[in-house]
This record gives structure tokens, sequence and C-alpha cells, in this order.
């Protein structure tokens, strides 16, 4: 079965950090891989915070650009979201994304919709 699993998740304070990963089964055919964020309220969708091509090219949501890194190690299949800076606005559940195809695709890698396998998800918490 092919799983996306996160992990890193948890409680901060307003301007710390914390660091979530993913282990992704290959990254064979992903043309994008994301860190998804879904606020507390009802009715909200999931948005892109960062994004990460296949061409290594990196993509951030204005909310978190200059605060948050993605990264990947191909060595051990995993994803990563450094996350610093933290604001109390940045408490959400947090899911890893992979848009898989074999087709070309040259557009950015911020659209949510364009992603098919996600993870659990796992929260985030940053208090004032």
């Amino acid at each position: 079965q092919w799983q996306l699993v996160e992990s890193g998740g948890g409680s901060a304070q307003a301007g710390g950090s914390l660091r979530l990963s993913c282990t992704v089964p290959t990254f064979t055919n992903i043309r994008c891989m994301a860190w998804l964020r879904q606020a507390p309220a009802a009715g909200t969708e999931r948005k892109v915070v960062a994004a990460l091509g296949s061409d290594d090219i990196t993509e951030y949501s204005e909310s978190v650009k200059g605060r948050f890194n993605i990264s990947k190690d191909n060595a051990k299949n995993t994803l990563y979201l450094q996350m610093s800076s933290l604001k109390p606005e940045d408490t959400s559940m947090y899911y890893c994304a992979t848009y898989n195809t074999i087709l070309s695709y040259d557009g950015t890698c911020l659209t949510s919709a364009r992603y098919n396998n996600f993870g659990q998800g796992t929260q985030v918490t940053v208090s004032s």
C-alpha cells in the first residue's frame, strides 16, 4: 500500500521551531511534493504552504515565506518541513502530499488540487 507517514508535530511557543518529516515510499513518478495545512475552523480547505518540485524548485505561500523551509533526503525517502519563527496562526493540521504522475507538468506546485496522495496529518499548535 502506497502510504505517506508524517511525524514531528507537536506544541511550540511563538517564535519557536518545529520540524516535520514525511516518509515517502519512492520519489519515482512524483512531480511535486508539498506540505498543506488546514485551519481548525469548520469548512476550511487544505492549502499548500510549501512545495518542492521534481526539478528541485521550492515554492512557498506568502504566509510562510522566509520562515519555513521544505527539503528532502533522497537516501531516506523523506520530505521535511523546517518551521521557524512560528506564530499562533500557524496552528493547524499539517499534511504531507504528493502529486504522482507520468505525464509532463510545467505548472506551479502550489496548487492544492494537483495533489493525489495525502498522509494522515500531524497537528501543530503554537501558543502565544
